[in-house]
Formats: C-alpha cells, sequence, structure tokens
C-alpha cells in the first residue's frame, strides 16, 4: 500500500523548535514531488515547502529563513525543521506526494497532489 505517515509533531512555546517526519511506504519517495502543507482552524489547507523536479526546494514567504524541508534516502523519510516557531504555525502538518510524471512546481503551487498523510498536530504557544 502506498502510504506516508508524519510524526514529530508536539507543543511548544514560541521561538522553540520541532522536525517533523515523513515516512513513506509503498513507494521510493525520491521518485515523486514531495511537500509539507498545514491547515489551521477555519482556514484554507497552505503548502509549505517543496521539492521540485530538478531537485531544488521552494518554501511559503511565511517560513523562508525558519524551515527546511530535507530527506533521508535510505530511511525513505522526508523530514521539515522547524525553527523559531510562532502562534501563527499552528496548524495540523501534512506530507504530500505526487508523480513526477506531473510538473512538481505545479503540484506544489496547486496543491494536487496524489496522496495525503494523515497529519501531525504542531500547537505554538505564546
Amino acid at each position: 500500500q502506498v502510504q506516508l505517515q508524519e510524526s514529530g509533531g508536539g507543543s511548544v512555546q514560541s521561538g522553540g523548535s520541532l522536525r517533523l517526519s515523513c515516512a513513506a511506504s509503498g513507494f521510493t519517495y525520491t521518485s515523486y514531488c514531495m511537500g509539507w502543507f498545514r491547515q489551521a482552524p477555519g482556514k484554507a489547507r497552505e503548502a509549505v515547502a517543496g521539492t521540485v523536479s530538478d531537485g531544488a526546494t521552494v518554501y511559503a514567504d511565511s517560513v523562508k529563513g525558519r524551515f527546511t524541508i530535507s530527506q533521508d534516502n535510505a530511511k525513505n523519510t522526508l523530514y521539515l525543521q522547524m525553527n523559531s516557531l510562532q502562534p501563527e504555525d499552528t496548524a495540523m502538518y501534512y506530507c504530500a506526494a505526487g508523480t513526477k510524471l506531473g510538473s512538481c512546481s505545479y503540484r506544489y503551487a496547486t496543491l494536487s497532489y496524489d496522496y495525503w498523510g494523515q497529519g501531525t498536530q504542531v500547537t505554538v504557544s505564546s
């Protein structure tokens, strides 16, 4: 089965850090466009960070300089390092995968991925 499982969420104070993990099974994630997304209560889901077809990464303006997307190919795992967390970062965080038959940049911009994890909650208190 194709599955994505997020972990690493929790509650932290403003200025704290967390590292989210996304373990992929049923496929090799390097063959897919991968991304991190989040959704706060009452708000639309938004893109946070993603990989694009040429191996480059892209970030939302709101997290640039604070968040870093990375990967461990041996573990088939994607990570999101989150530093200098602020209350506005509070949300359910999801990882997603999409086939590279399409454009990774387009998928990221439109949130049009094929597979989604169930999410991990991040709560930042002031």
